[in-house]
């Protein structure tokens, strides 16, 4: 009887090792396995990591270094500490360029967002051909901008432009849009307007394919009519959606350049009310080579576009609604 007790002991022993051994071993693999997941994921970001750091990380810090210097066209400089800022702070052509950008986003980014919503919406229905509506939206916004450019300012010139030659047919003179002050400005908003609908509509688009239909069911069964479900289902669901699209839109209007560069010129007479801060930058940078304060320029429009996004992600918490 003791000795088949013992035998007995022995085999839970060794039943007990085996469990142990196989566990240890499955744990041994699966950190091995895990460790090998890691490295695999870590060696194919890489390069992307290191093109960040490279060109984005490192030039950001090399041109905040380069702000406190007298950089110019044959790479010599000097460290003049905070004189590029204080040059900056009573430069009046940055005040009116600041003006010129405000102005400018606060009229593109409102319209450009809100008649996207409306495109996505109508392009959520079931119509025929919708492919093509959708593909043609789309188009503006994977063109080159300098061709865009060129277009429009055919399409805007005062004396042999389509846009004046149309107006003329139902007896209307048109301006001269993009040589005149009071009109170059709205020129500018119409042409970005243009652009940025197509690639906000397609990010919306993707938002509103994602609400559960059930949401319009119960809608519908409770007597709430399209007008109703879209500002009582509609919006709210999709403001996460529309809130990355207006940080987007802003970030974008704020740093526009080519548009100025190609459409206006800068032997137009427009070029001191349409001028945005990018366009200072550039000129500093790379007409007057002028590098170190170019830098301080850049880091300003770094600076405000921050305070833009900090500003716009403490507010969204009162209107973007999270599921």
């Amino acid at each position: 009887m003791e000795a088949g007790k013992k035998l007995n002991s022995n085999e839970k022993i060794n039943k007990l090792k085996i469990l142990d051994y196989i566990g240890n071993f499955k744990r041994n693999n699966f950190s091995k396995n895990r460790l090998k997941n890691y490295f695999w994921a870590y060696l194919l970001i890489f390069p992307t990591v290191a093109g960040l750091g490279v060109f984005y990380i490192g030039a950001f810090f090399q041109n905040l270094y380069y702000s406190f210097t007298n950089l110019g066209a044959f790479g010599r400089y000097n460290f003049i500490g905070l004189d590029n800022y204080s040059r900056l702070i009573s430069d009046p052509e940055v005040y009116q360029t600041l003006i010129n950008t405000f102005k400018y986003t606060m009229l593109v980014v409102p319209l450009t967002v809100g008649i996207s919503i409306l495109v996505a919406t109508l392009l959520n229905s079931k119509i025929k051909g919708i492919g093509i509506y959708r593909t043609l939206y789309f188009l503006p916004a994977v063109t080159m901008p300098a061709a865009v450019a060129m277009v429009w300012r055919w399409l805007f010139n005062g004396r042999i432009g389509l846009i004046n030659y149309l107006l003329s047919l139902i007896g209307i003179t048109g301006p001269a849009w993009i040589a005149d002050p009071r009109f170059a400005m709205f020129a500018l908003v119409i042409v970005s307007v243009w652009m940025g609908i197509g690639f906000n509509m397609i990010i919306l688009l993707a938002g509103l394919q994602g609400i559960s239909k059930n949401y319009y069911e119960a809608a519908s069964i409770d007597g709430a009519g399209p007008v109703k479900q879209f500002f009582s289902i509609t919006l709210p669901v999709l403001s996460p959606t529309i809130f990355f699209v207006v940080v987007m839109s802003l970030i974008n209007a704020f740093q526009t350049f080519e548009l100025i560069f190609l459409m206006i010129g800068k032997e137009s007479m427009a070029i001191d009310k349409t001028k945005t801060i990018v366009y200072l930058f550039y000129r500093h940078a790379f007409e007057w080579h002028d590098k170190g304060y170019a830098a301080a320029i850049a880091v300003l429009i770094f600076a405000i576009i921050l305070i833009f996004t900090v500003v716009q992600m403490a507010l969204q918490k009162k209107w973007v609604h999270y599921e």
